[in-house]
């Protein structure tokens, strides 16, 4: 499932079934509101960038699902972890 990305909108189009919105960007920087499939929330790359999210904004941050880095960053995480699914739509369990 490819990642895809849209500019910051106020009113962001209905997300698809299978993927979550999150918002990249730092704080001092333009957030992009990106598509990812939900199998992302089980790999321990995505993991870390969720634990990163609650370090800087904690559990009770208002509006969406925010992670507090540069896009190349997230880039670079989505590329490893679909590098690591070889293609494979759903991850299997070992």
């Amino acid at each position: 499932m490819p990642v895809f990305e849209e500019p910051f909108q106020e009113k962001p189009r209905a997300v698809p079934k299978g993927q979550v919105a999150v918002y990249v960007g730092q704080k001092d920087g333009e957030l992009r509101r990106i598509l990812v499939p939900v199998i992302y929330c089980n790999h321990p790359l995505f993991g870390q960038l969720l634990r990163e999210a609650e370090e800087e904004f904690g559990f009770d941050h208002p509006g969406g699902l925010t992670i507090p880095c540069r896009i190349s960053e997230f880039e670079n995480v989505k590329t490893r972890i679909d590098a690591g699914r070889g293609g494979r739509k759903m991850m299997t369990w070992k």
